[in-house]
């Protein structure tokens, strides 16, 4: 039984593991999006995201603690210079996960997994949705003649 095992094991030892955790988070630091399976996707962002929120506050005590998951001098660089410009400011969520189908060879289920701000696209598709009003024709040819009237009736009553 595996009562209260949250780990997956993703079928490796433990120091296979670690190094293949250890590459795929500097891989998606160096490259801000990359395509794995949705079992290592989501392992992987258990292990970048306490990255990125102790890379906010740039430290020497950070940066070592930084390096001993990481293990490349590149990816920590980017995380505590471009990375942290964009996504410093929120609170959390750093990595998103995009399903996209399974794959033909073992029918694993794919996906992608990215940093949240470097997404041009989703950034762009953002924007334009706050200009979008709803308004009922009933309440705004009534609200035109209210106006109206009540500016005449005080410039009668000026006069």
């Amino acid at each position: 039984m595996r009562h209260g095992k949250k780990i997956n094991h993703l079928g490796r030892t433990a120091s296979h593991r670690k190094a293949m955790l250890s590459n795929m988070a500097a891989s998606l630091i160096l490259h801000k999006r990359i395509s794995t399976t949705l079992a290592k996707a989501k392992e992987l962002k258990k292990f970048v995201e306490p990255l990125v929120t102790r890379a906010k506050e740039d430290s020497t005590h950070n940066r070592r603690i930084a390096f001993s998951y990481l293990k490349s001098k590149e990816a920590i660089k980017a995380l505590f210079g471009e990375v942290i410009e964009k996504v410093g400011t929120r609170p959390g969520g750093y990595t998103r996960i995009i399903k996209t189908g399974f794959r033909l060879g073992d029918n694993a289920e794919m996906c992608i997994i990215e940093l949240v701000d470097f997404n041009e696209l989703m950034l762009k598709d953002a924007k334009p949705a706050k200009k979008t009003t709803r308004r009922s024709r009933r309440s705004t040819g009534k609200a035109a003649d209210a106006p109206a009237a009540t500016a005449t009736e005080t410039d009668n009553g000026e006069q």
